[in-house]
């Protein structure tokens, strides 16, 4: 009983390790990745879920903020599953408020032609010709979405890297526009919160934004306003999930 009793105590003193050293080196971090993404850009992120955006994302949306990004939002399914489309798109939207980006830029499609199915492979030129429209008509400069794991490995999420990847090794993406992929690491990793924070200093490839604990709690009550999602399973990942917490990116 002492022994876990003392465990404890050292993962809790060793997340605060963390914690703290990060929020003495974040402005330096911040200065670094605003030359290397440029500060003032207008970013696109592309996610396949009402949820996404806080689930996965929300370290790269509120790191974005921190460059003065201005970050547009489209969202290829309304999450209509569980035929609970309607609620979640009220959810998102108050979910994008709580982590600055407006309802203006903010784009929900609800189309048959991307069901929010993991049985359902989404075309790939359909959605990439999408994703072009709408990134010429913002004049979007950096584009965020998953990568070939898909985090989760949910047969959307790899639809969005497929198509994002195509333009991309195409040609067809405006000049000047650049990718990031969000990582995807094993399970283990997912699920020990700040304590990947090593792993993610040691093995990021281009861009990593790790929250400070007073933007974990912005994090956490985005993701709160999914009141349809907050299954318990759900509620043990805002617990546990790095992703909360740490995004490390790669560009294409």
């Amino acid at each position: 009983m002492e022994a876990v009793v003392v465990l404890g105590l050292a993962v809790v003193v060793l997340a605060w390790g963390f914690s703290w050293v990060w929020d003495s080196s974040e402005r330096m971090k911040s200065q670094e990745q605003a030359g290397l993404l440029g500060g003032g850009s207008r970013t696109l992120l592309v996610i396949a879920h009402p949820d996404d955006e806080a689930m996965f994302f929300a370290p790269t949306v509120l790191g974005l903020a921190r460059l003065r990004h201005r970050v547009f939002l489209l969202c290829f399914s309304a999450g209509n599953y569980y035929n609970q489309g309607e609620i979640r798109k009220k959810e998102l939207l108050q979910s994008c408020d709580v982590l600055g980006i407006p309802p203006s830029s903010v784009m929900i499609i609800d189309n048959r032609d991307f069901p929010d199915d993991p049985g359902v492979q989404w075309d790939t030129e359909h959605v990439a010709s999408v994703l072009l429209q709408h990134i010429e008509v913002n004049g979007i400069n950096l584009v965020v979405t998953f990568d070939a794991g898909g985090v989760s490995g949910h047969c959307n999420h790899i639809a969005l890297y497929a198509a994002v990847r195509t333009l991309h090794s195409e040609g067809k993406l405006p000049r000047g526009c650049s990718v990031l992929a969000l990582q995807s690491v094993n399970v283990l990793r997912k699920y020990i919160s700040l304590l990947d924070l090593p792993f993610s200093l040691l093995l990021a490839r281009d861009v990593l934004f790790v929250l400070t604990s007073e933007e974990v709690a912005q994090a956490k009550r985005a993701m709160s306003c999914h009141r349809s999602q907050l299954l318990w399973f759900r509620r043990l990942y805002v617990l546990f999930s790095r992703y909360l917490r740490i995004n490390s990116l790669h560009f294409l």
